[in-house]
């Protein structure tokens, strides 16, 4: 890649400090203005990613393509997009938020449109392999934004509202894809995503800011007075590779363990996303809108669970593993009350959905704000994306293994895999008990 690029992409430089008074109008409309386009940002990532599985089988239909082949195509998003994540969140760390979440979206939105304009298996399964790579570069920006904008004791509660964005999304895409589908034909599921999300990349270009120092405005840390104990003289310092690498992730102990317990809460939160809805059919009767219905149950109630919970662990000093784990204890009761419940009682499986959703999406959450809490706001893309590999890995895991399970052994074993899952998860959890935000 050509030399000017990457220092195209570089953070914005510290412009001069501006008079107090300009400061004290000025920070909260940033501060607002950052959490809206990252909030907007990472829904409308998901609107041109969730908007295949929702056509798959239009896909399958009009191009004779067997579950396995659509299966190989959401396994090989799955994959690359943890990858993506890890290795784009390194990039988002080195660059401007504001340049790399637009032309992250610009990016995303091109491989939609040249998905819709192939008819071929294996360039469907390159393309859109390729956009889950890409859609790395939608988590880190994000991330990096919010860091650099909110302070260490409201990391909870902004990082709770600003993950209900992908809900939001997630759920945009379904009904926008499944609608444009019926109406103009599979294709016009990507290409109307695509066109929303290029409008978008203009919107983040215009609206996204990097580094509140790019402004003229003092580090949040000075602005709210809330330092962070470990980094207070050097909590500003851009880290080289060597630094990132060698001192905050890849000997960071407690990272290691909450990447591989996030490992175990991603097959947790993906098993009833993925399979509830077959679950509900095969084993509890229930019909194919009912089956869906539980799928937005999961969702809406997960967005109740993020909001309530991070403003909770601020209010506990930013214990976040502490909270995960006291919500794992009702996923845990809601996972194994499902299996005994009457068939003739759809209703308290639908109850049951809705505690899973709302406890689960917690450990999700603060898998991305513990990366912060345990390393800088300088490599929170990088850790989070590390953490996020493990939970991809999961993810890949449990849409194969439950599967097999499920068909070879029925959905007992496989509803007990996902308990066993849900504890090694809340052990691991466990361990990272007392962690509190570092920098």
């Amino acid at each position: 890649m050509n030399p000017r690029v990457f220092q195209w992409f570089k953070p914005a430089p510290h412009a001069p400090r501006l008079p107090p008074e300009v400061v004290a109008r000025l920070y909260p409309q940033y501060r607002w203005r950052i959490f809206e386009a990252a909030f907007m940002a990472y829904a409308m990532f998901y609107m041109v990613r969730n908007n295949f599985a929702p056509v798959a089988k239009e896909i399958g239909a009009a191009l004779q393509y067997d579950k396995a082949m659509i299966g190989d195509i959401l396994a090989g998003t799955a994959i690359a997009y943890g990858i993506g994540k890890f290795v784009m969140g390194y990039f988002a760390d080195r660059s401007d938020a504001r340049k790399y979440v637009a032309v992250g979206m610009l990016l995303t939105a091109a491989l939609n449109f040249i998905f819709a304009a192939t008819a071929n298996y294996w360039g469907h399964l390159l393309l859109w392999t390729l956009n889950g790579f890409v859609q790395g570069m939608g988590y880190g920006p994000c991330t990096r934004g919010l860091s650099h904008w909110y302070s260490a004791r409201e990391r909870g509660t902004v990082f709770g509202v600003w993950n209900v964005s992908h809900n939001i999304g997630g759920g945009i895409a379904g009904v926008l894809a499944a609608g444009c589908a019926h109406r103009w034909g599979w294709q016009s599921a990507f290409y109307v995503p695509g066109i929303i999300t290029t409008l978008g990349a203009v919107y983040l270009f215009w609206r996204m800011r990097d580094t509140p120092q790019a402004e003229g405005l003092p580090p949040v840390e000075e602005y709210k007075n809330d330092w962070p104990p470990d980094e207070k003289e050097a909590h500003e310092h851009e880290l080289s590779f060597r630094e990132m690498f060698l001192k905050y992730i890849l000997p960071n102990r407690m990272l290691w363990v909450l990447a591989i317990a996030n490992m175990f809460v991603y097959i947790a939160r993906y098993s009833m996303l993925d399979w509830g809805p077959t679950y509900l059919k095969e084993v509890k009767g229930a019909s194919l809108t009912q089956g869906g219905f539980s799928t937005t149950v999961i969702e809406f109630a997960g967005a109740a669970g993020m909001l309530s919970m991070g403003w909770l662990s601020d209010k506990l000093g930013g214990r976040r593993a502490r909270v995960s784990v006291i919500a794992m204890i009702p996923l845990l009761l809601a996972f194994v009350a499902i299996r005994i419940t009457p068939a003739s009682m759809l209703w308290l499986d639908m109850v049951l959905f809705a505690v899973i959703g709302f406890f689960v999406y917690v450990p999700v959450m603060f898998s991305g704000v513990m990366s912060l809490d345990l390393t800088s706001k300088k490599a929170v893309g990088t850790a989070a994306g590390f953490v996020g590999f493990f939970g991809y890995v999961g993810r890949v895991i449990q849409g194969k293994g439950l599967g097999w399970l499920s068909h070879h052994h029925g959905w007992d074993a496989a509803l007990l895999s996902i308990v066993i899952c849900t504890v090694i998860a809340m052990v691991l959890l466990g361990l990272l008990w007392n962690v509190r935000p570092r920098g």
